[in-house]
C-alpha cells in the first residue's frame, strides 16, 4: 500500500512510502481511495495541521520521529473488505481520506445515509470531517457530478459558513466586503453567495494582474483590484475582509490604509501565513491582530446544526452547494491527475501558488 507523505515543518517536502497491508478488526472496514481532490485548501490543512489537529486524522506510518504528516482529502472510496455486518463489500463512500490506496474505518452511528469513524485517535476531532456518507442511501445521488463535489463541497461549505456568520452579525456595519485571493474556490463561492443576498454590502475581489481578466468575467464581484493597484481601494468605507491566502504583506497593507475603517478581518486560507513578525516588518506590525480571527468553519456547521436541527442545515446548506455546483460549470474545467506518482509534481505547483483558477485537480488512483 502506497501513502503520500508531506514533511510537517516545510510542505513543499513530501514523498510516498510503500506500507504494511492493513489489519482489518470486529466491525471495521477497509476502503479503496479511488479519488480525491486537491485544492489550496488542502495546503491550508497543512499549515494549520498542528493548531487545529489536521494531522491527526491519517497518522502517518514509517514516522518515528513524527516529521511527516498526512494530508486531509476530500474523495471517494470503496468498500473492499468489511467486518461490519451493515455494510458491504462493494459500497462507495464519499468523506475525508488521506492520499493513499487504502484506509481502515471502525464505522458507529450508521445510519442508512451514513456513518461516523469511531477510530480513538479522531474522537477528540472536529465532527463534521469524521462523517461518511453513504452514497447508495443518497437521495438524488448523481455520479457524474463527483468532481465537482470533492472540489467544491469542503470549499463551498466553508462560503456559505461565511455567507451565514456576516448576514447573522448584520457584516459588521460594513458598506464593502473586501475579498482577498478572489480567484480561489472559496472566495468564488462566498461572491456568488452574497451577490444572491439582498441588500448585502458591495464585494470587492482583490487578486493578481494575471487572474483579473478571470475573476471580472464571473460576474459575482462588483469590484475587482489587482494587487498591484490597491491605491484603487475605497479606504474611507467602513470594511470587512475576508482572506484566502494570509500575505502577510497585502494584509499589511490593506489594515495600515483602512485602519479603523477596517472593522473586521477573517482570516480562512493560510497558504501563506506567516505569524513571524520582526521588528523592522512594518507591514507585518501594520495588521490589526485584535479584529482578525480565523474562521473555523466547523464550529460554525456545529452551532448551526444546533439551531436548526441536522435536517434544517442540510436543507439550507444543500441548496447553497446545488447552485454554487452549477454555476461551477461556467468556469471551472476539471483536471484529472491518475496515479500517485504523478500527483507529486502537482502536489508541488499547488504548495508554491502556482494555481490556475480555472483547473480543478482530481487525482484518480484507480488505475494504480
Amino acid at each position: 500500500m502506497n501513502q503520500f507523505q508531506t514533511l510537517k515543518s516545510d510542505l513543499s517536502q513530501s514523498r510516498i512510502i510503500d506500507i504494511d497491508s492493513l489489519s482489518i478488526a470486529d466491525g471495521e472496514i477497509q476502503v479503496k481511495v479511488e479519488s480525491y481532490a486537491f485544492t489550496a485548501n488542502n495546503v491550508t490543512y497543512g499549515v494549520a495541521g498542528d493548531t487545529i489537529g489536521y494531522w491527526n486524522f491519517f497518522p502517518a506510518a514509517n514516522n518515528q520521529n513524527n516529521e511527516w504528516g498526512c494530508i486531509p482529502m476530500w474523495g471517494f472510496a470503496k468498500i473492499i473488505h468489511s467486518e461490519n455486518k451493515d455494510l458491504k463489500i462493494g459500497e462507495r463512500l464519499f468523506g475525508y481520506f488521506p492520499a493513499a490506496d487504502s484506509l481502515i474505518l471502525s464505522p458507529i452511528k450508521v445510519s442508512d445515509q451514513s456513518f461516523v469513524d469511531g477510530k480513538e485517535h479522531r474522537r477528540e476531532l472536529p465532527p463534521v470531517y469524521n462523517n461518511y456518507v453513504r452514497l447508495a442511501g443518497e437521495l438524488n445521488y448523481d455520479s457524474s457530478m463527483d468532481a465537482e463535489r470533492a472540489l467544491l463541497f469542503p470549499l463551498h461549505i466553508t462560503a456559505f459558513c461565511l455567507c451565514d456568520s456576516l448576514a447573522e452579525d448584520s457584516y459588521h456595519e460594513a458598506s464593502q466586503i473586501i475579498i482577498v485571493s478572489a480567484s480561489s474556490k472559496t472566495a468564488i463561492g462566498l461572491a456568488q453567495g452574497l451577490s444572491d443576498i439582498e441588500h448585502s454590502p458591495k464585494v470587492v475581489g482583490l487578486t493578481s494582474q494575471a487572474n483579473s481578466e478571470f475573476v471580472e468575467n464571473l460576474g459575482c464581484y462588483d469590484e475587482v483590484i489587482s494587487y498591484e493597484d490597491l491605491d484603487k481601494v475605497d479606504y474611507s468605507a467602513g470594511s470587512v475582509m475576508v482572506d484566502m491566502a494570509g500575505n502577510r504583506e497585502i494584509l499589511g497593507t490593506l489594515h495600515g490604509e483602512l485602519g479603523d475603517n477596517m472593522l473586521k478581518c477573517l482570516t480562512v486560507g493560510m497558504t501563506h501565513w506567516d505569524n513571524e513578525i520582526t521588528a523592522e516588518d512594518a507591514l507585518g506590525q501594520a495588521m490589526l491582530r485584535d479584529r482578525t480571527e480565523f474562521f473555523f468553519a466547523p464550529a460554525h456547521i456545529q452551532k448551526r446544526i444546533g439551531d436548526w436541527g441536522h435536517d434544517g442545515y442540510a436543507k439550507k446548506t444543500n441548496l447553497f452547494m446545488t447552485i454554487r455546483a452549477q454555476q461551477s460549470k461556467d468556469w471551472m474545467e476539471v483536471k484529472e491527475i491518475v496515479g500517485l506518482e504523478n500527483f507529486t509534481s502537482i502536489y508541488q505547483d499547488v504548495v508554491s501558488g502556482k494555481i490556475n483558477p480555472k483547473e480543478g485537480i482530481i487525482v484518480s488512483l484507480n488505475n494504480d
